[in-house]
């Protein structure tokens, strides 16, 4: 089986309480007794997009050191910045296309897509990322599960915040999914909840925030709720290619 930790939505500012949250959970998952496959992180990792934002990240997880346990598989969200991201994160050129990403391992493969729309809120898989996707899960050709990760649900999750911004066109990511039965599920951030949904047939799994969780509107008025511990996920693909997943607080 596939074991994934997830966390999202560090929005590393600067600030002392940032990074203090960002490495706890870091912390957490570096001395876990028994090893996760890989450690995915679905956007918003800087709140204003800087080159410094992203350098404190790549200390923080470990991003190109070589005594990291498992290796980091990152994506962006609507707070990223491609090009600084690209450089300062990944140690790439700076470019200012989409960031997409395929990790194959032996028991399936995870496809991290870039679904920020840069200078806006809302989310899109561009028409580049969605032939990429199709090229990655032609060269598999279906001899694994495949998980799509990206930062904007496709789905209302009732709270009218996140809900304002969604991933668009999800028509289209639901006729992918009709196409591609090898992929297992999507696992996204942005709502600053853990939630589990459903999406054209497949689990949709939604991480916590790093930074802050929402409050759902039943629960009061301020929608932040900066004291909540901060929350990770871990995620099982078993041998069968069902997907579940398990929801964890750090104090």
């Amino acid at each position: 089986m596939l074991v994934l930790a997830h966390i999202s939505d560090l929005h590393l500012d600067g600030t002392a309480r940032a990074r203090e949250r960002a490495e706890r959970v870091r912390d957490r998952l570096w001395a876990l007794p028994g090893s996760v496959d890989a450690l995915l992180v679905t956007g918003d990792i800087a709140d204003h997009g800087a080159e410094a934002e992203y350098e404190e990240a790549a200390r923080i997880l470990g991003l190109g050191e070589a005594d990291t346990p498992f290796p980091v598989l990152t994506c962006p969200g609507n707070h990223d910045s491609r090009a600084p991201y690209r450089k300062a994160l990944l140690g790439q050129p700076a470019a200012d296309g989409p960031v997409n990403s395929a990790h194959v391992f032996d028991e399936g493969a995870v496809l991290m897509c870039d679904s920020s729309i840069p200078g806006r809120d809302e989310g899109a898989l561009c028409e580049e990322t969605y032939d990429w996707i199709e090229a990655t899960l032609d060269e598999l050709d279906g001899s694994l599960p495949a998980l799509l990760a990206f930062h904007h649900p496709p789905v209302a999750l009732h709270h009218p915040l996140p809900d304002s911004y969604q991933l668009g066109d999800p028509g289209r990511l639901a006729a992918l999914l009709e196409r591609r039965p090898e992929i297992a599920g999507l696992i996204t951030g942005h709502a600053h909840t853990p939630a589990a949904s459903v999406f054209a047939g497949r689990p949709l799994m939604v991480g916590p925030g790093v930074t802050w969780t929402l409050r759902l509107p039943w629960e009061g008025e301020q929608i932040a709720d900066r004291d909540a511990p901060v929350g990770l996920a871990f995620h099982v693909l078993d041998d069968d290619g069902r997907l579940t997943t398990h929801f964890r607080v750090v104090m």
